[in-house]
């Protein structure tokens, strides 16, 4: 890791308040609303996340609701590129693609206009926590559907003590996954 890279780490992390016992006892929570508060951090995330799109020749990005949004957006402008928000499914109007996922308690679905992805699109899905890593395993899925191509998956940061990671490779076949944080 470069010294400019660890310098961001480290500023990052000072900036996500641990929060015990929410949402329910025994379980800490990562609050990144200091961070999204700080301009020089929040900035500094959108400088690193932007840059790991230009790395990879991202031609779109993803951002998956909810919190995917507030980080892929500002993304997408500093990069220069498009936005495309994939939503739970029921929220967008027109034709949508619609992915089913299994969660850890059910299933869910999400989905993406149609238009916005096509052939030739290099696709970057930006969000805040890979967890287990179902709900960006779908937007891979759709991605691939509407015939772009995934151009990795960035985070803010990975909960290494959960299968995200290992539910993914799979699916990137290839691609990179990228944390800016493991805890």
């Amino acid at each position: 890791m470069t010294a400019e890279a660890q310098s961001t780490t480290e500023l990052l992390l000072s900036r996500i308040r641990d929060v015990p016992d929410y949402p329910k006892p025994g379980v800490l929570f990562k609050d990144i609303t200091p961070l999204l508060a700080d301009p020089e951090a929040f900035t500094a995330l959108t400088d690193a996340l932007a840059g790991l799109c230009a790395a990879q020749g991202a031609t779109k990005i993803v951002g998956l609701e909810a919190r995917g949004f507030i980080l892929a957006a500002p993304v997408a402008v500093r990069a220069g590129l498009g936005f495309i928000p994939v939503r739970k499914a029921g929220k967008l109007p027109g034709a949508t693609l619609r992915q089913a996922y299994e969660l850890e308690y059910g299933t869910a679905e999400i989905e993406v206009h149609a238009e916005d992805l096509a052939p030739g699109d290099r696709v970057m899905v930006i969000d805040d926590v890979l967890a287990t890593g179902g709900t960006a395993e779908a937007s891979i899925e759709l991605i691939r559907r509407a015939g772009a191509e995934v151009a990795g998956v960035a985070v803010l940061m990975e909960l290494g003590f959960l299968p995200g990671r290992s539910r993914l490779e799979p699916a990137l076949a290839g691609a990179p996954l990228t944390a800016l944080i493991t805890v």
